[in-house]
């Protein structure tokens, strides 16, 4: 009876889940199906060995996980060149019909959710994946499986895997970030974001309760559907119950997806979930192959990104802030407004010379925009908004911190504190001393330095070797165990090579290329005490400006007193990494110039930077025709488009990891 009754509820629920979510038209009420679910779990849970894999109760969620596991995509899950412009989409049907001759185009509403990878063996669905990489991505199975548009088995015994876009609909996040605001928790960002984090959970049951949906646009081998086409795959998909997005388009030519993307341009708000672009992409399968692909995504596909949203607001005030090297920043204080997906209170105002030039004032009505990740700045005033209230801004004589007197040094913009005792100062040096590309001393954050300097337990980035437990332990939120593993990390930095040390003590004009040379160049930081400029710009890449700056630093008695309190402490003072001199060239990057563009996962882009340069290669910012090589990370845009159209080499960022560990 419970066997039969177990078969009776996984064919009703299956059929009412695919009406509601699939086809977007109930048959029964949501009470109903609750009802039928609720039996069936009664029933698992008496019989446990009734419960199979593709049960519809799996959707509520399972037991919690320790951790995600890592796993190889059977075939990368490459990311998109980026198109910006319409000159970029032009470009690509160019560079398409030389290659191929004419073609029509399938194009897409680009998600903006999160990529993921469904393998069904035998029409069950059996494992998801996140892109990860796009070589390895996280076990996200469990999670995947409270998503009621993803089938847990389909009428077909087919094995192969299906990609698409989990994403969370906007009535969805509204909902998420009514709870979240009820229980005093941050609320989320953004859709993508609260998407991302949602099937990050290792708790399935929380994923569940999120309300996730999914458009699936691929199969990794599309011979399993035996399409001929893009357009004919899609089709196959809904055949088979999955759910695609169907304001897909069949263009004849590239001037029909400009029309499209135009349209949807117009109405993306309209839509019950978030895009972030178009998706363009050849629709004839052998045509596909016959372009192939770069290293890093297909020569046949193109994402076309929409261009900076702007919104106007209120600027509610301006406050100013103090740098490392004494730079007063203003930034601007808004009314809080949605820009691109996320809640935006400031914005970067830049200097002083950029408020008058727009002549803002506080009380305007102002253009805002964010692109991407990119800081938001105000762009412009409504002046036909001014209200006759609105407050002229007058730039302090006096740095807000310290009070001291800003000078402008001739041929900067910038309003700068020279006070080398300016309390913002030392901490903003501190935190960069202790930073990632600096000193690398995990665990300081800039509250904890913060906490530092307001107790009185340092003064400057010397005392930080000072520090000890007793000193630590009194402060907020510091318990034994994470006072000892600062300490630890403290203990480690000093081992670090001279060209770190330089870097964190921000030497102005430095950066830390130079730093490095410097280190190389003169081993020890008594040699560079001593330095002369006209001996420093005879070294490569050592200008004037770096020389003066340099020499200028080590003169002052302050920086001498500094420098032996470090060295009392045990800092290490010379150079420990391996010379140039003592490195082969590889024939890969030797003589070579490179470009690094897109989101390196592997390697930090400095890290990336300073091993290609020791191997003999020039690693510049911008591609050229004089460029040899382009590696590209994650998100690589138009940088990534010029190299494809100027046929330059291009390697993923796995390409250059192998190389490297070659050696």
């Amino acid at each position: 009876m419970d066997k039969s009754r177990v078969a009776t509820l996984h064919q009703l629920l299956n059929q009412y889940n695919y009406e509601y979510h699939v086809l977007d038209n109930p048959s029964v009420p949501d009470a109903e199906y609750d009802q039928l679910l609720h039996e069936l779990i009664a029933i698992e849970e008496a019989h446990p060995e009734l419960k199979t894999d593709d049960s519809p109760t799996v959707r509520v969620g399972g037991t919690p996980l320790s951790r995600f596991e890592k796993v190889n995509h059977d075939t990368p899950m490459l990311s998109l060149s980026n198109a910006f412009s319409e000159a970029d989409l032009r470009a690509f049907d160019e560079r398409i019909v030389k290659d191929v001759g004419q073609v029509e185009y399938m194009v897409e509403l680009k998600i903006d959710g999160l990529a993921v990878s469904l393998k069904y063996e035998k029409g069950k669905f059996v494992q998801g994946l996140t892109r990860g990489d796009g070589t390895t991505g996280e076990n996200i199975t469990e999670n995947l499986k409270t998503i009621h548009a993803i089938p847990l088995s389909i009428d077909s015994p087919l094995t192969f895997e299906v990609r698409g876009e989990a994403y969370m609909p906007r009535k969805s996040f509204i909902k998420l970030n009514e709870q979240k605001e009820k229980l005093g928790e941050t609320l989320a960002a953004n859709p993508r974001n609260a998407a991302a984090g949602s099937l990050r959970q290792l708790d399935s049951k929380i994923t569940a309760k999120r309300n996730l949906s999914v458009f699936l646009y691929s199969v990794n081998d599309l011979k399993e559907l035996n399409a001929q086409s893009q357009s004919e795959a899609l089709d196959k998909l809904d055949e088979l119950g999955f759910v695609t997005n169907h304001e897909r388009a069949l263009c004849k030519n590239i001037d029909e997806v400009l029309q499209y993307i135009e349209k949807w341009t117009k109405l993306r708000n309209d839509l019950a979930y978030d895009i972030d672009g178009i998706v363009i992409k050849v629709n004839d399968l052998h045509k596909q192959q016959e372009l192939g692909f770069t290293a890093k995504s297909p020569r046949w596909a193109i994402a076309y990104k929409f261009p900076a949203e702007e919104v106007v607001t209120t600027l509610l005030d301006i406050e100013l802030s103090v740098g490392r090297t004494g730079v007063v920043t203003p930034t601007a204080v808004l009314e809080p407004v949605k820009v691109a997906g996320t809640t935006v209170s400031r914005a970067s105002l830049h200097n002083e010379d950029l408020i008058n030039e727009k002549d803002i004032r506080i009380g305007d009505s102002v253009v805002v925009k964010k692109a991407g990740d990119i800081i938001p700045e105000v762009v412009r005033v409504v002046m036909d908004r001014r209200k006759p209230d609105a407050v002229v801004f007058k730039y302090p004589e006096i740095c807000p911190s310290c009070g001291h007197h800003l000078v402008r040094i001739e041929d900067e913009v910038a309003q700068r504190c020279i006070n080398p005792k300016c309390d913002a100062k030392l901490v903003e040096g501190v935190n960069h001393f202790v930073s990632r590309t600096a000193m690398n001393i995990d665990g300081l954050g800039e509250k904890i330095v913060e906490s530092l300097f307001n107790e009185d337990l340092i003064q400057d980035v010397a005392d930080i070797y000072g520090l000890t437990k007793e000193m630590l332990l009194p402060m907020e939120r510091m318990g034994e165990k994470k006072a000892t593993k600062l300490l630890e990390a403290i203990e480690n930095s000093k081992q670090n090579s001279l060209e770190r040390l330089l870097f964190g003590l921000g030497i102005r004009h430095l950066g830390a290329k130079a730093c490095q040379i410097l280190a190389e160049n003169y081993m020890t930081m008594d040699r560079l005490k001593t330095v002369t400029v006209d001996e420093l710009v005879t070294i490569n890449d050592i200008g004037h400006k770096m020389a003066t700056s340099l020499v200028t630093y080590m003169e002052n008695e302050d920086i001498i007193r500094l420098i032996d309190k470090l060295k009392d402490y045990g800092v290490n003072m010379s150079y420990t990494g391996t010379l140039k001199t003592e490195i082969e060239g590889h024939p890969a990057f030797e003589g070579k110039t490179i470009v690094l563009t897109g989101k390196l996962s592997v390697l930090s882009r400095q890290e990336a930077t300073k091993q290609l340069t020791n191997l003999g290669a020039k690693v510049t910012s911008s591609v050229t025709k004089k460029t040899d090589l382009v590696i590209a990370g994650e998100d690589a845009g138009s940088k990534l488009v010029k190299a494809e159209s100027l046929n330059i080499e291009i390697w993923s960022e796995n390409d250059m990891v192998k190389a490297l560990e070659d050696l």
